[in-house]
């Protein structure tokens, strides 16, 4: 999935997709430990469409200002 993408969903469909990707990964995660995952690079292409996710939702959380203290 493109960064591109991301960008234009709003924080509940990222937690959402978030969601769903964790678990594809964790099935994915015991077939590969069973030798059973034909696509390894179908695996990578997740984990890294979590860490943009990750980054999007962390990005998009709101932050103190550090003025107000």
């Amino acid at each position: 999935m493109k960064m591109r993408e991301l960008k234009t969903k709003s924080k509940e469909e990222l937690k959402k997709l978030y969601l769903d990707l964790c678990q594809k990964r964790q099935q994915m995660n015991f077939k590969l430990a069973n030798k059973q995952l034909k696509n390894v690079r179908k695996y990578r292409d997740i984990k890294k469409d979590i860490a943009r996710i990750k980054t999007l939702m962390n990005q998009k959380q709101e932050k103190p200002n550090k003025e107000n203290k």
